[in-house]
C-alpha cells in the first residue's frame, strides 16, 4: 500500500480555475430554483429558458457565485441579499380570501408591462400595491408571496461553483437513475470508506455516468493512478465529468480498460501495428501504423499496471453482478485494501454480503444505507424540509485480507 507520508497534500494543487473560462460548462440557478447547465464559448450567446439570452463574454473571467440580472442581453451584477430577522406580528391569515378579485392586475396588463420593458421588481411592486389583502398577511406569508412572484417574473440567475457536492446534487435532481441514485452524502461515504487520497492507486467500475470517477479524480488531485473498467473499446465518455471543469493535469492519472482487455488471457484482434518496411506504400499508411502502435503500446502498459496489482481500493457502482466483478478484480488489490460496492437495490448488496462472509480473504463485510434530512435555515423559519428523497442507495464495504 502507498505510504501516506509520501503523498502530496490536497492543498498543493488546483482542481479547476476559480474563474469562468471559455469552454467551461457552467451551472446556472434560476429564480424558481431550477438549475440549467450551459456551455460557455467566447463570442457566442447562451439561452436560459424563459429568462432570455446573454453574451458569454460577459461571464468569462468572472468568479463563481455571483448573481446577475438580465436586461436586453446585458448582464448586471446584483448585490448579495442579506437574511433579515422576521418580526412577529399579530397578523394572521385566517381572514384572507384569495379570490380572483384580490389582485386587480390582469394577466394582459402584466404581459403589456413586460413587453414595454418594465423591470420585474417594478411589476412585483405594482402587484403588491394593488393586492387587496397583502397588508393582512403575516410577515412570513409576505416573504413567500414575494419569492413566488420573483420566481415567476425575475430575469436573474446565479452561477454555481462546480464542486463535487453541487454537481452531484444537480445530477441527482435531474436524473437520479443515470447516477444510480447516488446522493452527495452517499458519495462522500463511498470516498471515505475507500480511503481515497492523493498519490494512491485505485480501480473503479463506474456505470454512474462518471460520477464516481470524477469524485476519485478530485480527491487524487492529479497524483497517483486510476484505472476504470468499462464496456466500450474506446475511452468512455463520462457526462458528469464535463460539469467538473477539471484542469488537464487532474485527469492525467485516468486510464481505462474494457472487460475484454482486463482479462490476462486476452489476445488482440485487429490488424498489426508493425509491418515490414517494403509493405509501406505511403506516408498516410506510415502515420496510421504509428498511431496504431501508440494505442497498442498504451493499452499494454495499462494492462501491465493492472496485472502488477498493489491497488489500494476498489469501488464498484455497476449494473452487472458485483460478485463476478470482485472475483476478477480483487486479486489485484494489496493487503488491507478497501472494497466498496454501491447499488440502488438492497437485495444485491445483501446477497453479496452473505457470499463474502463465507469466502476466505474478506474481512468485516457490512451493508449501510445513507439517510439525509435537509433543513431550511432562515431567521425565524428554520425547520426540516417538507419533501426528501427516500433512499440514497446502499453501500457494502469490506477489507481485502
Amino acid at each position: 500500500m502507498s505510504n501516506p507520508d509520501t503523498r502530496p497534500s490536497s492543498s498543493s494543487f488546483e482542481i479547476r480555475s476559480s474563474r469562468i473560462q471559455s469552454g467551461d460548462t457552467v451551472l446556472l440557478r434560476q429564480p424558481n430554483g431550477d438549475i440549467k447547465s450551459v456551455k460557455i464559448q467566447k463570442d457566442s450567446t447562451v439561452s436560459v429558458g424563459r429568462i432570455g439570452y446573454f453574451h458569454c463574454n460577459e461571464l468569462i473571467g468572472q468568479p463563481y457565485g455571483f448573481s446577475y440580472d438580465m436586461e436586453q442581453k446585458k448582464l448586471r451584477v446584483l448585490p448579495p441579499k442579506t437574511l433579515d430577522d422576521v418580526e412577529d406580528t399579530d397578523a394572521t391569515n385566517e381572514l384572507i380570501n384569495d379570490g380572483e378579485f384580490v389582485q386587480p392586475l390582469t394577466i394582459a396588463e402584466i404581459t403589456a408591462l413586460k413587453q414595454s420593458g418594465v423591470h420585474a421588481s417594478d411589476i412585483i411592486k405594482k402587484q403588491i400595491e394593488q393586492h387587496a389583502n397583502y397588508s393582512l398577511k403575516t410577515e412570513y406569508s409576505k416573504e413567500k408571496y414575494k419569492k413566488r412572484k420573483e420566481a415567476k417574473y425575475s430575469k436573474s440567475f446565479t452561477t454555481i461553483e462546480p464542486t463535487l457536492f453541487n454537481v452531484c446534487e444537480y445530477w441527482f435532481n435531474k436524473d437520479q437513475n443515470r447516477i444510480r441514485d447516488i446522493r452527495p452524502d452517499t458519495l462522500s461515504q463511498m470516498l471515505n470508506l475507500a480511503n481515497i487520497n492523493p498519490g494512491g492507486k485505485y480501480i473503479v467500475v463506474d456505470d454512474a455516468s462518471g460520477l464516481v470517477v470524477s469524485a476519485v479524480l478530485e480527491r487524487m488531485g492529479g497524483h497517483g493512478r486510476l484505472i476504470t473498467i468499462c464496456d466500450t473499446d474506446s475511452p468512455p465518455a463520462y457526462p458528469v465529468m464535463i460539469n467538473m471543469n477539471f484542469k488537464p493535469d487532474i485527469v492525467a492519472p485516468l486510464v481505462s480498460l474494457n472487460w475484454a482487455t482486463s482479462q490476462e488471457d486476452y489476445a488482440p484482434v485487429g490488424p498489426p501495428s508493425e509491418v515490414p518496411p517494403e509493405e509501406i506504400r505511403s506516408d498516410r499508411q506510415k502515420q496510421r501504423l504509428r498511431k496504431r502502435k501508440l494505442v497498442n503500446d498504451a493499452l499494454e502498459k495499462t494492462r501491465e499496471e493492472l496485472f502488477t496489482g498493489e491497488f489500494d481500493s476498489l469501488i464498484v457502482a455497476s449494473q452487472y453482478d458485483p460478485d463476478g466483478i470482485l472475483q476478477q478484480l480483487v486479486p489485484y488489490l494489496t493487503g488491507s485494501a478497501s472494497i466498496v460496492v454501491q447499488s440502488p437495490h438492497l437485495q444485491v448488496v445483501s446477497d453479496l454480503q452473505n457470499k463474502l462472509r463465507n469466502t476466505p480473504g474478506y474481512l468485516g463485510p457490512n451493508v449501510t444505507e445513507s439517510w439525509l434530512r435537509r433543513y431550511q435555515v432562515l431567521p425565524g423559519r428554520t425547520h426540516p424540509t417538507m419533501n426528501t428523497s427516500g433512499s440514497g442507495s446502499y453501500i457494502l464495504h469490506a477489507i481485502r485480507v
